[in-house]
């Protein structure tokens, strides 16, 4: 990927913006739910951008850019009109080392921003890398749509219990598994059963293991949309050789990747607990089937 996504903390970080019209607008709506320190410089300034000044939010200045100012900043967003002030400024910047944004011109960007669905804690960003960003936002409107406004006070909720959870369930799995279970009881919802689904996660959090068969030449793009989440809570994935770059995009990013085992170590990890993918050949896949009749083979198109 040419654009690797990153989310950076903001609290401290100096942000010049250059520019105070329309395009700088956008810019600084979002800018302005940060906790950057934001400046703004520029001759002519809407009123958009006169209000966050009168709010105290920025700082403003109303002049033209100068080199100098392009000093003691973490980040600069160059909204100009004049696109050759901008690929000269964009210029001097990355020859110093600060990353830089010149809207609408990506061949002048360090680094670009993303369509945002913004829910508090929880932030998704949509990137095409610049080809198409009405494309970009056309998913982020399927995204508003799907994702409710109260996860925005839920995860404040989660994040005020984290710290109680880590004390009382030591073992990073335990803490992973009791919160998997809040979520499946409490899913998007918060209200005032919240507390209580909380405190209930607690009774028994424990789940048995589970053992999920696929075959090494199965499209990743056949797999059906319930294998996906199954997908995601596993423990280790065994295969005999290299896993599918595309299977593998699928898969938990730290579940364990090793060699397929003997048949008694699989039966211990299942009676332990463990959720456990294998990949293997058909006719491998076939005895490990006969071997293992609860196991859920991932067939395309079905499980």
């Amino acid at each position: 990927m040419q654009y690797f996504p990153l989310f950076v903390d903001t609290q401290g970080l100096q942000v010049l913006l250059v520019g105070a019209g329309e395009v700088a607008t956008r810019k600084l709506d979002l800018l302005s739910r940060t906790d950057a320190h934001i400046h703004v410089i520029a001759p002519t300034v809407a009123n958009d951008i006169e209000n966050y000044y009168a709010q105290g939010r920025i700082q403003l200045s109303r002049r033209e850019v100068c080199a100098d100012d392009i000093a003691n900043v973490d980040i600069i967003y160059l909204a100009t009109a004049d696109e050759q002030l901008n690929m000269d400024f964009a210029q001097l910047a990355t020859e110093r080392g600060i990353w830089v944004n010149v809207v609408d011109n990506p061949k002048f960007c360090r680094f670009i921003t993303p369509s945002i669905v913004d829910r508090g804690r929880l932030v998704v960003a949509i990137s095409t890398a610049g080809a198409a960003p009405v494309f970009a936002r056309t998913i982020r409107s399927r995204l508003e749509t799907m994702l409710p406004s109260s996860l925005a006070p839920l995860f404040d909720f989660v994040a005020s219990k984290r710290e109680e959870v880590q004390h009382k369930l030591l073992a990073g799995k335990d803490r992973r598994l009791f919160w998997e279970r809040f979520f499946t009881t409490n899913q998007d919802k918060f209200d005032t059963l919240t507390e209580q689904r909380y405190l209930e996660a607690f009774e028994d959090f424990s789940v048995k293991g589970e053992i999920l068969l696929l075959m090494e030449d199965t499209p990743a793009h056949l797999l059906p949309i319930a294998a996906m989440s199954l997908l995601q809570t596993l423990d280790v994935v065994y295969s005999d050789g290299a896993l599918d770059s595309d299977i593998n995009e699928l898969l938990r990013r730290d579940a364990n990747r090793e060699a397929v085992p003997l048949l008694s170590d699989i039966t211990h990890q299942y009676e332990h607990g463990a959720r456990m993918l294998i990949v293997s050949s058909a006719a491998k896949v076939a005895q490990f089937s006969a071997h293992f009749p609860m196991a859920k083979h991932l067939r395309p198109g079905a499980i």
